[in-house]
């Protein structure tokens, strides 16, 4: 069993950040149906803890966000979205009343005016007080942080430890059920890239996979491009494209320390569970 499954529910992205690929993606820019939703759903529910909305795209952009949510709470599945919270004003009602919500991740490197943000956080910690919520700062080492620090401990009415060791702690309860969540920026792997390496291991396949706007199935959430297509779950079984020869190979080389895809040998986040293993 996986421990998330992440349901690509829209390409489409209402920013256009330098450190995210969303807004120049090759592929056809679409939203899963409902139907087609549904669909995916059905199969991906046995096979994970937790549905992920979201891989590419802005979440919040679903025309049909509401019923997308009611569709996770009749199935009885977890579900989390991560968004940059353009929207949030339009879409916070809805948010704080799903029942499907475990989690929401903010993206704080996105979308700097935290007011919104904080505002949702009281208003969760009234309303929905098990309703994990993350602030993510993932751009530990690009960026000085000092100014939303600050913002934060001024509307949260809390003092944040500046010495909070990042390479080690990635997630820091901050107030109630808040979170700062760090990491440093990276590339994302495209087939362009230069030759790196032929060993290394990956979560993918293993902790997770990625299922695109389109139905694509693909082994690793970084695949922006599905570059490397397991299968379409919208044309065939999940479970069948899981058990083919292309994904047993892969994660059997995860495994074995051994980079079977070009995509892989060409990512550079790929390194870091290489170091650890």
């Amino acid at each position: 069993m996986f421990k998330k499954i992440y349901i690509e529910i829209t390409n489409i992205c209402n920013l256009d950040c330098d450190f995210c690929p969303s807004a120049k993606l090759n592929r056809k820019k679409r939203s899963l149906s409902v139907d087609e939703f549904r669909t995916i759903v059905k199969q991906a529910k046995p096979l994970c803890e937790e549905l992920c909305l979201y891989l590419m795209g802005e979440p919040l952009c679903h025309p049909e966000l509401e019923k997308i949510l009611n569709i996770c709470l009749e199935e009885g599945v977890k579900a989390q979205i991560s968004t940059n919270a353009i929207l949030l004003n339009k879409y916070s009602e809805l948010l704080l009343k799903s029942r499907a919500l475990r989690q929401i991740n903010f993206s704080l490197q996105a979308n700097k005016e935290l007011k919104d943000i904080l505002c949702f956080c009281k208003q969760a910690n009234e309303l929905r007080p098990e309703l994990y919520i993350n602030l993510r700062l993932w751009n530990v080492g690009v960026e000085d942080n000092e100014e939303l620090l600050r913002e934060i401990e001024s509307s949260l009415s809390i003092t944040i430890n500046r010495n909070i060791d990042v390479k080690s702690i990635k997630s820091k309860r901050i107030w109630n059920n808040v979170f700062l969540h760090f990491d440093s920026r990276f590339e994302w792997p495209t087939l362009d890239k230069p030759l790196l390496n032929n060993k290394g291991t990956c979560y993918g396949m293993g902790s997770h996979i990625g299922i695109l706007s389109d139905g694509t199935v693909v082994p690793c959430c970084l695949d922006s491009e599905g570059n490397i297509s397991l299968g379409n779950c919208l044309k065939g079984a999940l479970s069948d494209i899981l058990n083919s020869d292309r994904a047993k190979n892969i994660k059997k080389g995860f495994d074995n320390n051994t980079l079977i895809e070009d995509l892989c040998k060409r990512c550079t986040y790929i390194q870091r569970f290489s170091k650890k293993a």
